[in-house]
Order: C-alpha cells, then sequence, then structure tokens
C-alpha cells in the first residue's frame, strides 16, 4: 500500500557547472511528494503524523530557507570565508555533487530512508512545470554509480 504525503520548503541554489541562468544564485520554492511503502497492521497503516512528526521538522531544520552548495563551487569557499570574517551564520546544506533536482531527489530520498522510512517513489517540483520523480530504483541505481565513482576516484589518486 502506498501512503502519499507532500511537503515543501524554500532553498537557494545554483548550479556551478551550467553556463546559462542556472549558474547564477536563484531559489526555488520546491514541493515534495513522498510514495511511502506501507503494510496493513489492523485497521491502519501507518499515522499520516507519523511522516510528518520526523520530516516537517528535518525538512524546516536543514533546508527550508537555506541555500543548497555543492562543496566543490568555488562560492562555497567564499562563503564559508565570509562566515569566518564576520561572525554571521548563513545556513549551508551540503552537498556531494552538484545541486540539480536530480542530486536533491538522491539526498532527500537518502535522509528519508535513514529516517526508517520506505520510499517506492519521491517527486521533487522545482517549478511550476518541472518535476524528478525518484524511484527506488532510480536511487539504487545512483548509489552504485556513486560508489564507483568515489573507487575510481581513489585509485586516480593513488597512482
Amino acid at each position: 500500500m502506498i501512503i502519499q504525503k507532500e511537503y515543501k520548503f524554500y532553498a537557494a541554489h545554483r548550479n556551478e557547472e551550467l553556463r546559462d541562468n542556472c549558474r547564477n544564485l536563484h531559489g526555488h520554492r520546491y514541493g515534495i511528494t513522498c510514495h511511502f511503502e506501507v503494510e496493513r497492521t489492523g485497521a491502519l497503516t501507518t499515522l499520516f503524523a507519523d511522516f510528518d512528526q520526523k520530516i516537517e521538522p528535518f525538512l524546516k531544520a536543514e533546508y527550508d530557507h537555506g541555500m543548497l552548495i555543492h562543496v566543490e563551487d568555488p562560492l562555497y569557499d567564499t562563503l564559508i570565508g565570509h562566515t569566518q570574517r564576520t561572525g554571521e551564520r548563513l545556513k549551508l546544506k551540503l552537498f556531494e555533487r552538484p545541486t540539480t533536482v536530480e542530486n536533491l531527489a538522491h539526498q532527500l530520498f537518502s535522509e528519508f530512508t535513514e529516517m526508517g522510512f520506505r520510499l517506492n517513489r519521491l517527486d521533487v517540483r522545482e517549478t511550476d512545470t518541472s518535476v524528478v520523480s525518484y524511484t527506488r530504483e532510480d536511487w539504487v541505481a545512483d548509489n552504485r554509480y556513486f560508489a564507483g565513482q568515489a573507487t575510481l576516484r581513489k585509485s586516480i589518486a593513488h597512482s
């Protein structure tokens, strides 16, 4: 059985690898639709509040009104230098890869799975007309791909 829940948050990001408008720092109102796999254990499967009690505070603390930033983006070093010089605290959500909506979907899928939820699919709406549907199969494939990339980087570093 699938329970569907929707969440939203606001965040800034940029994609430093692109040469178009998305290279500039900009913001989105992200919409997240979670498709949770649940099993009936009696009259019900899971209380909707069980999802909300974990996911809403997590999104608010980690993502909402923050900046998604790739740790290898040159802007990251600039922002860290700014915080060290001024003492200002910035809400930065760190990514190991560029902050594309696909990588956001992977990161959220991983984080929600670590919370103990079994996701079947995660839809991430970046704009009114653009949605990425990210499945468990996508997540498994990406984990394999990212693990392979990490192994390749280590072997290149040791050569």
